[in-house]
C-alpha cells in the first residue's frame, strides 16, 4: 500500500477520475467532442474542448482558453457552480448549434466557434451584458441569454441584442429560483419552443421571501462589498412567487399560463411548436400534476395526476414519442418504471417493472419503437445499459462489463459512448455499437500519473443482514499486514440521506481518499448505505418520512456492531465523519448512541431542519407547524446533552446552502450543556471547500483529530 500525503488525499478531480465530460456526437456522426483536462498532471480539473475523430481514431485540442478566461467569478457564477457542484476551471460548457456552430460561455461572456477549424469569436461581451445561461436556438439562428433578470436574443451571426421580456424590475424572468436550482434539479429558468418561435419562462418575485446576510469576514476591506443578500426560503416559511410566461420571440408579446393551483414548477418541456408538456407538485409533493398547455388557444388540459402517501421524486424522463405518444416515469409501483401514454391521459402500456429502477433514458428508437435505458436490474450497486419494446416486450441487457455504465447514443448511426468504471477500473471510454457486441473504438483510458493506479486498493463489499427481507449494502477499507489482524480502531464513513448513494462498485469509491488516508495510518473505514438511501426503491427510502435522523442512525450502528462480531473493529475506538447530510449523521450518531461512538467530524452540518429550505426539508418532514415533534426529535440539539465522545465541526462561514447559522446554534447548545468542541472555519469557503490550500489544510486537521481521539 501507498503512503498518502494530505495533498495527496485533497486533490482535484481524485486519482483515475480527470476524465473526459460534457460529451457530444459531432453533427457529421463521425466525430465525439467532450471536455478534458489539458494537462491533467501540472493543471489537473482545467479544461479544454476535445474533438474524437472516429474514422482516424485521432484526438484535437479545439479550444482551451478564451478572453473571459482569467476574469474574476462574480458572485452569480459563484452560486450558480455551487448548485452545479462545479469544480472544474477553463472551458466548462459547450453547445452545438442545429448547423454545426459552437456556443461557449467565458465567465459571462459569449463566444461562438463556426467551425472547428477557427477562432472563436465574441458574440456578446460582459462588459455589455451580464449573460447568464445562454443557449442557441433549435434553428441555430439565434443565440439567447438573461441579463440583468430579462431575456435577451441576438443573431448567431452578431449584432445587438434584443430585450424580449420586461416587467417589475425587483422580478427577473429566465431564471430558475434557489430551491429549483438546488433541490429540483431544475438548472434553468426558460425554454425554446423546437420552432424557435417562443421561450417558455418563469417570472421569479423573492420578495416575499426571508433574507438572509452572509458576511465575508476574511475580507481585508470592510463596508457594503463584504456583505452578500440572500433570498432563502426557510422550512415552513414563504416561497418565491413563480408564474411560467411564454413569449413570442418575435413580437415580445407575452401569454401567462394557469398554474396558482401548485405550489411548484418542477418541469417543463415542448411537446411541439405551440404544446407545452408543464409538471406542477403541491407544496407537501404528495401530489404532482402533469399538463399541457397549447399556445395558440390558451388550452390547458391535465393528462397525468400522480399522488403518494410519502412524497414524489421528480425525475428527467419525460420523452415526446411522436405528438400522440409520451413515456412516462413513476415510482407507483415501489420502484421508478417508464409508461407508454396516449396525451389524452390513456395508459398504453407500462413499460418495464420489477424490484429494481429506472435510472435515466438513454435513447428513443421512434421507427422501431424501442427505448435505451439506465437501470439497476441485476444490481443496486450497478448501473447498466438495456433496450426494450414499447409493449414491454424483449428487454435486453447491452452492457456486460461489471460496474458503473454511462453512454450517451447517437441516434443516427446507433452507436453509442459508454463511460464504463468498476471497484478495479478507472473510468475507460469506449465506442460501441446498440447493434454488435464488443468495443468498436477506445476513446480514452486512464493512463497511470503521479499516483500508481495500482497501488490503491479498491475496498471489500460486504452485506448485511438487517432483517428477514432487507440487506444493507456496504463496504470496508481494511488496513494493511503491518497493522496486525485486528481489532482496528474503526471510522464510518456516512452521507445517509436520501436521493444519494455511496456503494456502488465504481472507482470512486476506490479512490474515496480520505477512506485510504486513514486506512494508510491503521484505521478500518467502513462505508454503509443505511435505509433511506436512493436506488433502493421507495419503501426503502421513505422510512426517513417525517423523522429523519432515526433509523439512519440505527442502521449505521447495526453497521459497526456487525464490524465488532466479526473482531476487526475495536468497540472502545469508532469514530465517524460527514459532510452536509453526513455531517448532520455524524452528530446524531454522536449524540444518539454516545457508548459506541467516541469521536465525529462534522462537516457543513444540518443541525436543525427548521433552518433548512422549503422543498428539500418539506419533502421528507413536512412543515415545522405540522410536524413539530418531528423536527424537535429530529434537531441535533435536542440531543447534545448525550454527547461523550470529541467532535470536530467544519463549516464555511459563506455557506450559502447550509448556513454557518447551523454550527452557531449547535454551539450555542454546546456551551449549554458544557460540551466540548473543536472548531475548523473556512472563511473564505462555500458549502464545498474550493481551494486547494484549504482542502490539503482540511484533511491535516481532520487526520490529527482521529489520531488523538482515537489512540
Amino acid at each position: 500500500m501507498m503512503a498518502f500525503s494530505a495533498e495527496d488525499v485533497s486533490r482535484f478531480p481524485p486519482p483515475g477520475l480527470d476524465f473526459p465530460t460534457s460529451i457530444t456526437f459531432g453533427i457529421d456522426n463521425q466525430k465525439i467532442f467532450y471536455l478534458k483536462s489539458v494537462d491533467a498532471l501540472k493543471s489537473p480539473g482545467v479544461k479544454g474542448l476535445y474533438c474524437y475523430d472516429i474514422a482516424e481514431s485521432k484526438e484535437t485540442l479545439i479550444i482551451d482558453r478564451l478572453g473571459g478566461s482569467d476574469q474574476t467569478e462574480s458572485l452569480e457564477e459563484q452560486l450558480r457552480k455551487q448548485r452545479l457542484r462545479q469544480m472544474s476551471t477553463g472551458i466548462t460548457e459547450y453547445m452545438w448549434s442545429s448547423t454545426g456552430k459552437l456556443l461557449i460561455p467565458s465567465g459571462h461572456d459569449i463566444y461562438i466557434l463556426d467551425s472547428i477549424l477557427e477562432t472563436p469569436r465574441l458574440l456578446v461581451s460582459s462588459s455589455e451584458y451580464s449573460c447568464i445561461d445562454p443557449k442557441i436556438s433549435p434553428d441555430g439562428k439565434q443565440v439567447s441569454f438573461v441579463s440583468q433578470g430579462d431575456l435577451y436574443v441576438v443573431d448567431i451571426n452578431g449584432g445587438t441584442p434584443i430585450q424580449i421580456t420586461s416587467g417589475d424590475a425587483e422580478k427577473t424572468r429566465g431564471l430558475a429560483d434557489y430551491v429549483a436550482q438546488e433541490e429540483m434539479q431544475r438548472r434553468t429558468g426558460y425554454w425554446w419552443s423546437p420552432n424557435s418561435s417562443y421561450i417558455a419562462f418563469t417570472e421569479v418575485d423573492e420578495r416575499s421571501v426571508s433574507e438572509f446576510n452572509i458576511t465575508h469576514l476574511g475580507k481585508d476591506s470592510y463596508g457594503p462589498d463584504i456583505y452578500e443578500q440572500h433570498r432563502y426560503p426557510f422550512s415552513g416559511d414563504t416561497n418565491p412567487e413563480v408564474r411560467l410566461g411564454v413569449v413570442e420571440v418575435k413580437s415580445g408579446n407575452i401569454k401567462w399560463v394557469e398554474t396558482s393551483k401548485y405550489e411548484y414548477i418542477a418541469r417543463v418541456d415542448w411537446i411541439d411548436g405551440v404544446r407545452l408538456f408543464i409538471q406542477l407538485q403541491t407544496r407537501s409533493q404528495k401530489e404532482l400534476q402533469a399538463s399541457y398547455f397549447d399556445v395558440k388557444d390558451m388550452l390547458a388540459m391535465p393528462v397525468i395526476t400522480e399522488n403518494n402517501e410519502t412524497w414524489i421524486n421528480l425525475h428527467d424522463m419525460f420523452r415526446n414519442v411522436d405528438g400522440n405518444r409520451f413515456i412516462w416515469a413513476s415510482e407507483r409501483s415501489g420502484y421508478m418504471h417508464l409508461y407508454l401514454y396516449s396525451y389524452d391521459g390513456s395508459l398504453i402500456s407500462q413499460i418495464t417493472s420489477g424490484e429494481w429502477q429506472v435510472d435515466s433514458i438513454a435513447g428513443i428508437n421512434t421507427e422501431a419503437e424501442q427505448i435505451y435505458f439506465l437501470a439497476t436490474l441485476e444490481d443496486p450497486r450497478e448501473r447498466h445499459l438495456y433496450s426494450v419494446d414499447f409493449n414491454g416486450n424483449n428487454l435486453e441487457k447491452l452492457t456486460f462489463d461489471a460496474g458503473m455504465h454511462s453512454v450517451f447514443i447517437n441516434s443516427n448511426s446507433g452507436d453509442y459512448v459508454d463511460v464504463f468504471h468498476n471497484l478495479t477500473q478507472p473510468p475507460t471510454i469506449n465506442l460501441r455499437s446498440i447493434h454488435a457486441d464488443g468495443v468498436i473504438d477506445t476513446i480514452f483510458r486512464q493512463d497511470c500519473d503521479d499516483f500508481n493506479l495500482e497501488d490503491i486498493e479498491p475496498p471489500e463489499m460486504i452485506t448485511i443482514k438487517k432483517s428477514e427481507d432487507i440487506e444493507l449494502y456496504g463496504a470496508i477499507y481494511r488496513p494493511s499486514k503491518k497493522f496486525g489482524t485486528g481489532p482496528f480502531p474503526t471510522i464510518v464513513s456516512v452521507y445517509g440521506g436520501p436521493h444519494a448513494q455511496m456503494v456502488t462498485n465504481g472507482w470512486n469509491l476506490t479512490v474515496s481518499m480520505r477512506a485510504q488516508y486513514l486506512r494508510s495510518k491503521g484505521f478500518l473505514v467502513l462505508v454503509l448505505d443505511n435505509m433511506g438511501s436512493a436506488r433502493r426503491g421507495l419503501e426503502f427510502e421513505s422510512v426517513i418520512n417525517r423523522n429523519m435522523g432515526d433509523e439512519e442512525i440505527k442502521d449505521q450502528v447495526l453497521g459497526i456492531n456487525w464490524l465488532i462480531s466479526q473482531g476487526i473493529a475495536d468497540e472502545n475506538r469508532i469514530g465517524i465523519y460527514g459532510w452536509s447530510y453526513g455531517g448532520y449523521m455524524a452528530l446524531m450518531c454522536l449524540a444518539k448512541s454516545p457508548s459506541l461512538f467516541k469521536a465525529a467530524v462534522a462537516g457543513a452540518p444540518v443541525t436543525s431542519w427548521d433552518g433548512y429550505d422549503t422543498h428539500y426539508t418539506e419533502r421528507y418532514m413536512g412543515t415545522p407547524e405540522t410536524n413539530e415533534v418531528g423536527y424537535t426529535d429530529s434537531s441535533v440539539m435536542t440531543h447534545v446533552k448525550n454527547i461523550k465522545g470529541q467532535l470536530l465541526i467544519v463549516h464555511g462561514l459563506i455557506d450559502e446552502n447550509v448556513h454557518f447559522r447551523h454550527t452557531a446554534r449547535l454551539i450555542n447548545s454546546l456551551i449549554e450543556e458544557k460540551k466540548q468542541y473543536k472548531l475548523l472555519i473556512f472563511p473564505d469557503e462555500r458549502h464545498m471547500p474550493r481551494k486547494q490550500s484549504d482542502r490539503s489544510y482540511m484533511e491535516t486537521e481532520i487526520l490529527e483529530f482521529f489520531l488523538t481521539a482515537l489512540k
